[in-house]
């Protein structure tokens, strides 16, 4: 049992074999995927969940050719899922079945356009893989702050269009914080050129923001101008035990104080989660013992001579245990030591798909009241939902922790089961996070999974402001259909 959603073969209204040869004279025969052996890795998310019916796949390599793709997809009445890594986790790059569906994969769009060390900036295209991100910008002296599990796999049009968070959000912010332009084909194949590298532009609208975290809806990223920063040369790692999650909460508050903006990460993740990655983590272990409900991950990094920040870390602990803010800590001696304290949490995903059937959720809380959400949320579906292992991790500094229940796959047998238990858990979650003021998405996005709980949780005028947008730059629902919204033609 994989818990994965299978749907019927769309009904074919277009000449498969007209389509195929235009766009093949547009990309190249060998660009075109349409045989199953070929399609299959595109048509399934990452944990499985969900499967598409793409009648093929396209792998365009230039801004140019994904404008003729679209033009194409246009005149032929074919719907466009816009993909990049495939790493997303709500079934946003995956194809709908009730019309003919073409994936446009932006992975051959790879390469790095300029990079303005003085400027502190670098333009890169949609299919560029983050790891290669963060290491030009090493090789230059500088950072990109972005940091996920996904790091070697998932792409900039995807943390674009999601507005992806990751474990350096508490320091940089989101990745609507470290774009300064992007380039857009819209979807009449129109190249919307917004690649300026200016922090300071008062001249009308953002355009940018409209397509930052919109999901490929209203337009196909292929390139962004993102921020740089100077490289952190030093840094220190710890990992604290504690009794709560309102004792995080005041810790990072006192680290705040103490240390200031010099904290990279402040990550939590209860017992429950730690025991999962160290059973299934690949040899992984945990540097403490396992015998309090809650943990946090800790670094802190800059880049002045003579800064020695683990003796800066541990003097910040020790106050803060002598305040009563945590029970136990260990600080990394070397950077090793300090990589394998953070493999804990760069591993969960992939954990936790292997302990059962896992249902993650992106919900977040005003950061005062994360204490109650997660007792709320733990009593629940402790009652309500049998064979569920709770775990928790994410960031708690911006308010983002993430609920995850691990079915067992004893006690579900069926992707029936899952799915029925998949519904109540993100009910629970879904309804706790909006009745404290919170989101029901904090960064893995709507994409499929979340379509009907969006019309019940947003608020009824966003979504007719949300609906007008895309009617205007998307009259013929062509991209993306029934990712955020449903599948409706408009």
């Amino acid at each position: 049992m994989t818990g994965v959603q299978t749907c019927a073969l769309p009904i074919l209204s277009i000449n498969l074999d007209e389509f195929v040869q235009k766009a093949s004279a547009i990309i190249g025969v060998a660009r075109v995927l349409t045989e199953k052996q070929d399609t299959e890795g595109y048509q399934r998310d990452w944990r499985d969940r969900y499967r598409g019916h793409a009648i093929a796949v396209l792998l365009p390599g230039s801004t140019e050719e994904v404008s003729q793709l679209i033009r194409l997809c246009s005149d032929m009445d074919v719907a466009i899922v816009p993909q990049a890594g495939n790493t997303g986790l709500t079934g946003g790059a995956i194809a709908s079945d009730d019309r003919p569906t073409v994936i446009l994969n932006v992975s051959r769009l790879n390469r790095v356009r300029e990079i303005d060390v003085r400027n502190n900036s670098i333009t890169v295209e949609s299919g560029f893989i983050l790891e290669n991100l963060r290491s030009v910008a090493n090789e230059n002296n500088r950072l990109f702050p972005m940091l996920l599990g996904s790091v070697g796999s998932c792409e900039v049009g995807g943390l674009v269009s999601t507005n992806a968070g990751g474990t350096g959000v508490l320091r940089y912010g989101n990745m609507r914080e470290l774009i300064l332009g992007l380039e857009v084909v819209l979807p009449d194949g129109t190249i919307w050129d917004g690649l300026r590298s200016l922090r300071k532009d008062n001249t009308g609208y953002d355009l940018k923001q409209l397509f930052i975290g919109a999901e490929g809806t209203l337009g196909i990223v292929t390139a962004a101008v993102l921020k740089l920063f100077p490289i952190n040369t030093s840094s220190a790692t710890a990992m604290v035990a504690l009794d709560s999650v309102s004792q995080a909460v005041d810790l990072l508050r006192f680290l705040q104080e103490e240390i200031g903006n010099r904290i990279e990460a402040f990550e939590i993740m209860s017992k429950s989660q730690v025991e999962i990655v160290v059973k299934h983590g690949h040899g992984l272990t945990s540097p403490m013992a396992l015998d309090q409900p809650w943990y946090v991950l800790i670094e802190i990094a800059d880049s002045p001579k003579n800064w020695d920040p683990v003796q800066e870390l541990e003097t910040a602990l020790q106050a803060a245990m002598e305040s009563d803010l945590l029970l136990d800590a260990v600080v990394a001696t070397d950077q090793s030591k300090a990589n394998r304290i953070w493999e804990l949490r760069h591993t969960i995903s992939e954990s936790n798909k292997k302990a059962g059937f896992t249902v993650s959720n992106d919900t977040s809380a005003p950061i005062s009241k994360l204490p109650q959400f997660i007792d709320k949320v733990n009593s629940r579906i402790s009652s309500e939902v049998s064979g569920a292992t709770i775990c928790h991790a994410g960031h708690i500094g911006d308010g983002n922790i993430h609920v995850i229940a691990v079915l067992s796959r004893d006690v579900y047998t069926s992707s029936q089961e899952c799915e029925k238990a998949a519904s109540i858990v993100n009910l629970i979650v879904h309804e706790e996070s909006v009745n404290l003021n919170g989101s029901i998405s904090a960064e893995h996005g709507i994409g499929k999974m979340h379509v009907e709980r969006l019309e019940r949780f947003k608020p009824a005028l966003d979504l007719e402001i949300m609906r007008s947008i895309k009617k205007a730059f998307d009259p013929n629902n062509l991209l993306n259909p029934g990712k955020i919204f449903k599948s409706i033609r408009t």
